[in-house]
């Protein structure tokens, strides 16, 4: 007998699949140990009697089933184990068979690639203790303002938006966007380009990005411009994204100028600490208090995109890892005379040396430090 308690992995992958429909078995790797992950799946493609610790009843039955092969493998439900949804939440059945056309997935490639791409962002928010489950979150409404949205981060998925969409708006939400991260009184329109080059839409995503900004107006009581988090692989997924961009024949449709700030997280452990960040109210300007004495600040009132000239070294902080700020540094100093320092985590060195050259000097800083600073949780963990 297998017992799902609280907090159990076990009983994290089912709430994941309740609402996300199915998993790349490629990324569990993002849901914690992958060896562990790994065995856990297979044990649950057995049959097993499970026993909820606040149900009386059991069931016995298969949990999950896998399909596919290479990178298509998934991972999904199985249709008798349904019913234990359940003890996970009383909407969560509800939700899943009305969100998954009662448990039955399409079987093309490009259902199946957005399902795992809406799944990694997911669980990157999950791990990241941001409330991901729409049937725990308040329903969005696009009649009127008012604050529904709160202070705790929380995440939307696109087919959420979509249904408060009119006929041209569901048109042009066929997009990467994968949902909408509120954190820290600021929204963050989420892509996943997994291990590929991140290709926008042009006109798509504008409209996409001023759709978001009225679901924030009304729904979270704010009208600033959303900004953007690009999840990718690796940083080279960030690389080849910029490297695209510099070469795009319709300079009004590349990312930077769609969104005026828009943060790469990579898909591992360092990408889910920097995430965390985002909950931070302010995390912006308490990384560069963190970093910098305020004489030596320009204050965004710099001739280029800088954050601070320390004895006549004109730096620019990439620890907020927004690619659109980076651009518009690499275009001012190209060309120009001065002396140019980056400051980065360690694990984005190779990537800015790459796109930078010579152009600016690279120093970086440890992660534990900055987390120490904006992480309460992690500060007193360090303390211990």
């Amino acid at each position: 007998m297998l017992y799902i308690r609280p907090g159990s992995q076990v009983r994290q992958l089912l709430t994941l699949l309740s609402f996300v429909g199915e998993y790349p078995f490629r990324s569990l790797h993002l849901l914690g140990n992958e060896r562990v992950y790994k065995a856990l799946v297979h044990k649950l493609t057995a049959v097993q009697t499970y026993r909820f610790p606040q149900a009386e009843t059991e069931l016995t039955t298969r949990l999950l089933t896998v399909t596919g092969k290479a990178n298509q493998k998934t991972i999904r439900l199985y249709k008798s184990a349904l019913p234990i949804l359940d003890w996970i939440h009383p909407q969560a059945n509800q939700y899943y068979l009305e969100a998954f056309w009662n448990h039955h997935f399409p079987g093309d490639k490009t259902h199946r690639d957005r399902n795992h791409r809406v799944a990694e962002a997911v669980a990157m928010c999950m791990r990241a203790g941001i409330e991901c489950r729409p049937y725990r979150l308040p329903q969005l409404q696009n009649q009127r303002i008012t604050k529904l949205i709160l202070n705790d981060p929380c995440f939307y998925l696109a087919k959420e938006l979509k249904r408060l969409g009119d006929m041209e708006m569901n048109k042009t939400m066929f997009t990467r966007m994968v949902g909408t991260v509120y954190a820290g009184n600021t929204a963050y329109i989420v892509y996943n380009t997994r291990d590929s080059v991140m290709k926008w839409s042009g006109k798509g995503e504008f409209k996409t990005l001023h759709y978001v900004t009225d679901i924030s107006r009304l729904n979270a009581g704010f009208d600033a411009t959303p900004s953007a988090v690009l999840f990718g692989e690796s940083e080279n997924v960030a690389l080849n994204t910029l490297i695209e961009s510099d070469k795009s024949k319709r300079p009004e449709f590349r990312f930077d100028i769609i969104y005026r700030n828009i943060h790469f997280i990579p898909m591992n452990e360092f990408g889910i600490r920097q995430l965390r960040f985002l909950s931070v109210p302010d995390w912006k300007e308490k990384l560069l208090d963190l970093i910098f004495e305020p004489e030596v600040r320009t204050y965004n009132r710099g001739l280029f995109e800088y954050d601070a000239n320390v004895n006549g070294v004109y730096v620019f902080s990439h620890l907020d890892s927004d690619l659109a700020r980076l651009v518009r540094f690499k275009e001012a100093i190209t060309n120009q005379n001065g002396k140019y320092e980056v400051l980065c985590y360690p694990h984005q060195t190779h990537f800015l040396r790459e796109y930078l050259g010579r152009l600016a000097t690279i120093k970086t800083i440890d992660m534990d430090s900055v987390e120490a600073e904006l992480d309460p949780k992690r500060r007193n963990l360090l303390e211990q």
